[in-house]
């Protein structure tokens, strides 16, 4: 009986393990895979490195929840920052595609993802508990809500609009210069720079 060609454990999982990557699937993960057999010791051993430390010296800033080395981050500790606009956005990449703007200048508060109901991830998968302990400090004047324009921003948006309504706080929302289906992480400056400078109020 002929005998099926297998990877080497120590390929296949590696391959198995980058499969679990949102957007790297199987044959993706294996091109990776046999692109680093390629790559000298030095080059594997750093970027080992790098993942196990990935962690080591990161906190969650207590006040937006990203992802920095400090508590608060030095967005949310920058005391020439507008204080009294809050942009609600769901995951830090997209934070970083506003700040390359540099024409925003108040604070943002992570999601940490968007509603997506049918795959599980509801209202309790995301800080909605704490971004209503943080408006309840008074100090925000104007919310700008910039989800993406998918289907699942579009209803997180719809569902933070409802919620936050009873709170008699301004809420705004990027305008349409992001076309449908596109995430904000991927839009070029200009588009991202107009859709803030005239955004609607919800």
């Amino acid at each position: 009986m002929r005998k099926t060609m297998r990877f080497p454990a120590a390929i296949q999982n590696l391959i198995d393990d980058l499969s679990q990557i949102p957007t790297v699937g199987p044959k993706t993960a294996q091109r990776y895979v046999f692109y680093l057999l390629k790559q000298p010791k030095e080059f594997l051993t750093k970027i080992a490195a790098d993942i196990v430390n990935l962690k080591k010296n990161l906190k969650i800033c207590n006040t937006c929840l990203a992802v920095a080395e400090t508590d608060p981050c030095p967005i949310c500790a920058d005391q020439t920052r507008d204080s009294a606009t809050l942009c609600i956005i769901a995951t830090q990449p997209e934070m970083l595609a506003i700040e390359t703007t540099k024409k925003y200048n108040g604070l943002y508060f992570l999601l940490g993802r968007n509603l997506r109901p049918q795959e599980g991830v509801g209202v309790e998968k995301i800080s909605i508990a704490k971004l209503e302990q943080r408006l309840k400090q008074g100090k925000i004047k104007e919310i700008i809500l910039a989800l993406s324009p998918t289907l699942e921003g579009e209803t997180t948006s719809l569902y933070l609009a409802k919620i936050l309504k009873p709170l008699k706080i301004k809420i705004t929302r990027l305008a349409r210069g992001l076309p449908m289906g596109s995430d904000i992480e991927y839009a070029d400056e200009i588009t991202l720079n107009n859709a803030l400078k005239n955004r609607n109020e919800v």
